[in-house]
């Protein structure tokens, strides 16, 4: 297993498959979001058991941290090895697909993306652990709102402009990262082929995801 990764393919199709879990996240994690748009009350509720079903809490949610972790670690030093072997960056070597300067230097986008994951989990993440594992509350109510308050929460995030822009910029920054990635994925495990047709859903999962969020903290910034 050790070998797989220290080869070329066994680091692109590693980095693939962490990318894969992350694209099927990233759309569930919308689908919830979205939610607090169109009914508060279901937020809550949809909220309420993702925060408290163990299954998610103790098996799903450290892996969606270890493939996070691992998805730009290996994003890295993929970069690093290929510039070190050849002068230019992995996203320079999938040919004319990625003859973008964007695709040709992921790292930057990667990191915008990372410094947006830190701020995100400085303003939910933490808090729920805290929250839940250290003061042990796993009631998911809070004291002066009526029913669940996952949605309050989510509503005071994008009060302050600043935040909402750090968002919108991170989540345009995130659709140009998933435009080169989502096609170079599939391409890393064999799918070439159908590369054509993997451009067109790329183009609109790139698109639809980062426009879904943003909508998402424009919507409750203009309507607290």
């Amino acid at each position: 297993m050790s070998g797989f990764f220290k080869s070329s393919i066994g680091r692109k199709v590693s980095m693939a498959l962490s990318a894969f879990f992350l694209m099927i996240f990233l759309l569930q994690h919308l689908a919830i979001n979205t939610l607090s748009v169109f009914s508060p009350e279901l937020f809550n509720e949809v909220s309420h058991f993702m925060g408290t079903n163990p299954l998610v809490q103790f098996a799903l949610q450290p892996v969606l941290i270890f493939a996070v972790v691992f998805h730009f670690v290996m994003g890295f030093i993929l970069e690093l090895k290929n510039k070190k072997a050849n002068g230019a960056g992995y996203a320079k070597n999938n040919g004319a697909a990625n003859s973008t300067w964007f695709s040709r230097n992921m790292i930057w986008s990667g990191l915008t993306i990372l410094a947006f994951i830190a701020l995100h989990f400085i303003d939910f993440w933490f808090p729920e652990i805290n929250t839940k594992f250290i003061q042990g509350d796993w009631s998911g109510t809070v004291q002066g709102v009526e029913g669940y308050r996952y949605h309050e929460e989510l509503v005071h995030k994008f009060v302050n402009p600043a935040r909402v822009i750090a968002y919108v910029v991170a989540f345009v920054f995130l659709g140009l990262h998933l435009a080169h990635g989502f096609t170079s994925a599939f391409q890393s495990v064999g799918a070439a082929s159908l590369r054509k047709k993997l451009e067109k859903v790329g183009v609109a999962y790139s698109i639809l995801i980062p426009l879904g969020f943003i909508f998402i903290a424009l919507y409750h910034h203009f309507n607290h």
